[in-house]
């Protein structure tokens, strides 16, 4: 016999990835996974239920899986509620995990309530049967603790068993539900009384299993892993006493799994006529051939980014600077990043891509500079089932570098942002509201020339990726050259070079400004925050989500700077331009992973790293050391919030680098930075050595009033040409769009000053709420991370 085979049936779970994972390293299985409404499986249609005995033929066992929502309400359990109906010789072994168990426990008559708090990324000891008879898939498992992920439990009737009686009690049949045979319970104490929460069940008569508990999380001890072990050794003892034989796949199957194959390994074939990137467009044949060339100078002690920046970039209009502004400040910690800062050189110059969610098109812009076309803006409609990442794969497929080894993490290639919505759009999650704006939810550059700062080492490399007939060679030479002759590089002049360079000019004669304005500053009431932290604590209990990461917006209005395009004014303005603010923010809070980006006027073998950061205390004097950190951090609702992330992260790491292929190396970490300590894990993915609905969402959009994030919430950082790729999560920000202008006049209107253009500022600020939070706890949390953003327009 070949590989076993099982059905995964997916009810839109933020972990059913890590499931898939260990079905398939703990029983050497293949899994397929179904989701929970399959457009060719409508339980309203005539022959549904012949078609469902027929889906579930070809596997050895099914699994029903996790998910938001209710076990009783149609459209959160799907096809997984008459899976439990299902009768004769076709029966198949099923295992229901947390929501596929409250399904299980449903269909066979007993009720589902809420706990009286719930109990998401919490860890509890499970009291389990250990005797090896009547199918118990806990036989020979010894004790174990398990992650739980469940605001409703089952109720069997547990509570109106009296405490003399319970021992005996609790793996008997419940007198009303006679089906249900317990297996595993946990215990919580809730201060007045027990709470008792059944964890494992199996069915009288059918091979039903079900665990409440998640066998698949990072926190769920190892000794678990023998439950489905065991669980699978009963499905496949059922399947050789009825005499069930497997047949072949359905082809429904077959293709699922073949565009699920394609979605992460490019696109079409390089040479496909089909892909819009051949023929005329401007694409074809932009940035083809390109060799790297580059060259390394050291970095005196004194020069900081924002130096570098405004020495060789001044009076551009287009900026992207990934800066570790917080790389010269001593941390502690396992693998603290920040060691480079990536400047992008040029990037009027560069060739752009722009794309907004639900658009069908791809628009192009030509730099003027460019051969191909004189600032030339073009619109590529994008084929029938292509996405905007299989058209940026196939972009950079055709100009990937393969021959270029560098120590530094960046050679040239794609930089930008995308913004929350974009997220959307992959989940197949539609905006609900009107968008008045044509704003990108993407823009990337293809930066061809570039600087990257290696502040271990204090070197700074100049790079370009530049035709083979282009004087690239010169152009290093020039750069390096206004580096070093620059009068701030060669003096230990103050690391602020506008300042400095302000002070070596003629001052130029103070106008005061009449009617000065400072800025209108618009802040979330504490009131309506506490009231929208308690809709997302009702979606919770209700089985909706484990965690709502709910954000509010705060916006500041002020005079629009009419010095914007200048990194070194030599005039007082009223409103500072938005590199003085990012200036003043990197100041005052330096971070390891800070940007500035205006647009619009690890290991390249295939290693994926990423860092969940959840869980900070500021600095004080009562928690000044690190052992203090880790004594604040390390407390249940801390705890809970960083391992939801981690096993979220580990099921997207899944999705790409397939089974088996996920660790987590460090979990529950403190780290300290400059002003906060952080709990920080790692979780890494390895890539495959080949081609390269959500009910949450709906709950946390009715909680914020359908607004827009934008930028707050999406991502920043760069995929380069030879295939490494760096995205930090854009939180602590602040950004506007040049198209949110608005007009005011001074009050009382003064004529010398006339009408004003006014630009507003957007800072999102928020956190993650879960059962344990608490509404003034959150809010506290809100305007504490929105004191640093805000704080640079109060001392502007």
């Amino acid at each position: 016999m070949g590989r076993p085979r099982i059905l995964f049936i997916d009810a839109y779970d933020s972990f059913s990835n890590n499931i898939v994972s260990l079905l398939t390293t703990v029983l050497g299985a293949d899994v397929d996974v179904l989701p929970i409404d399959p457009p060719y499986l409508d339980p309203t249609r005539a022959g549904f239920k012949y078609a469902l005995r027929d889906q579930v033929k070809p596997y050895h066992a099914v699994v029903c899986g996790p998910g938001p929502g209710a076990p009783d309400v149609d459209k959160d359990v799907g096809i997984m509620k008459h899976v439990w109906g299902l009768e004769g010789q076709d029966l198949p072994p099923v295992l229901g995990i947390c929501l596929g168990f409250q399904s299980l426990v449903v269909s066979c008559g007993a009720l589902v309530k809420r706990l009286q708090t719930g109990l998401h990324g919490m860890i509890r000891e499970i009291d389990h049967l250990t005797a090896a008879h009547d199918r118990n898939i806990f036989a020979g498992v010894s004790t174990f603790k398990a992650a739980l992920y469940h605001s409703l439990h089952a109720d069997v009737g547990q509570e109106s068993v009296p405490a003399a009686e319970w021992q005996n009690a609790k793996w008997g049949s419940p007198p009303l539900f006679p089906d249900i045979v317990p297996l595993a319970w946990t215990y919580e104490d809730r201060g007045d009384a027990i709470e008792r929460i059944l964890m494992g069940v199996r069915h009288r008569t059918k091979p039903f299993w079900g665990l409440q508990y998640h066998p698949e999380s990072i926190c769920t001890e190892s000794a678990g892993h023998r439950v489905i072990t065991n669980w699978f050794q009963e499905a496949m003892a059922w399947n050789y006493a009825t005499g069930r034989k497997p047949e072949s796949v359905p082809p429904e199957i077959k293709v699922a799994e073949e565009l699920e194959a394609h979605m992460f390994a490019g696109t079409r074939p390089i040479n496909d006529p089909s892909s819009c990137l051949q023929g005329d467009s401007a694409l074809a044949s932009f940035g083809r051939n390109a060799e790297y060339l580059s060259q390394s100078i050291d970095i005196p002690l004194h020069i900081e980014v924002p130096d570098v920046v405004e020495i060789l970039q001044d009076g551009k209009a287009e900026f992207i600077v990934l800066d570790s502004a917080s790389a010269k400040i001593k941390r502690t910690g396992l693998d603290v990043r920040g060691r480079y800062s990536i400047i992008a050189l040029d990037v009027d110059e560069a060739f752009k891509l722009e794309y907004r969610t639900g658009q069908g098109y791809v628009t192009l812009r030509t730099p003027s500079a460019s051969p191909a076309a004189q600032g030339a803006i073009e619109k590529v409609k994008l084929n029938r089932g292509q996405t905007i990442w299989k058209f940026l794969a196939d972009f950079w497929t055709k100009r990937q570098i393969t021959s270029c080894e560098t120590p530094g993490p960046f050679i040239g290639g794609f930089m930008g942002y995308t913004t929350y919505e974009l997220g959307l759009e992959g989940i197949n999650v539609k905006l609900h509201e009107e968008r008045r704006h044509n704003r990108p939810d993407l823009c990337f550059a293809w930066v061809t020339k570039s600087i990257v700062i290696d502040h271990l080492e204090g070197s700074l490399r100049i790079q370009t990726l530049s035709p083979p007939d282009l004087a690239g060679e010169q152009w290093l030479e020039s750069v390096a050259n206004k580096l070093t002759r620059s009068p701030i590089w060669s003096n230990a002049m103050p690391a602020n070079f506008s300042k400095a360079h302000q002070s070596s000019q003629p001052t130029p004669p103070h106008t005061p400004i009449s009617g000065h304005m400072t800025p209108e500053i618009c802040v979330p009431g504490a009131p309506e925050y506490e009231s929208k932290v308690r809709l997302c604590q009702d979606f919770i209990a209700a089985g909706d989500s484990y965690e709502l990461c709910l954000t509010d917006q705060t916006l500041i209005t002020q005079p629009r700077s009419r010095c914007e395009g200048a990194l070194r004014p030599h005039e007082k303005h009223t409103s500072p331009s938005s590199w003085q603010l990012y200036r003043s923010l990197r100041t005052r809070q330096p971070a390891p992973f800070g940007s500035y980006i205006r647009l619009g006027a690890r290991r390249s073998s295939g290693l994926c790293s990423m860092r969940p950061m959840k869980g900070t205390v500021r600095k004080s004097p009562m928690i000044s050391t690190l052992e203090a950190a880790e004594k604040a951090l390390h407390i249940p609702k801390e705890e809970a919030e960083n391992l939801m992330i981690v096993d979220l992260v580990r099921h997207d790491l899944h999705s790409v680098c397939g089974p088996g292929n996920v660790q987590v190396p460090h979990l529950l970490k403190v780290e300290e930075y400059a002003s906060v300590f952080t709990m920080i894990s790692v979780v890494e993915g390895q890539l495959p050595q080949t081609e390269p609905r959500v009910t949450g969402l709906d709950s946390l959009r009715r909680a914020r009033g359908g607004r827009e994030r934008g930028l707050y919430s999406g991502v920043v950082g760069y995929m380069d040409a030879a295939g490494r790729g760096d995205w930090s999560v854009t939180i602590r920000s602040l950004f506007r769009w040049d198209d949110e202008m608005t007009s005011s006049t001074t009050s009382p209107p003064d004529p010398a000053m006339g009408v004003r253009e006014m630009e507003t500022w957007r800072i999102g600020a928020g956190g993650a709420v879960t059962a344990l939070s608490t509404p003034e706890g959150e809010t506290d949390e809100m305007f504490t991370k929105l004191k640093g953003p805000v704080g640079v327009f109060e001392e502007a």
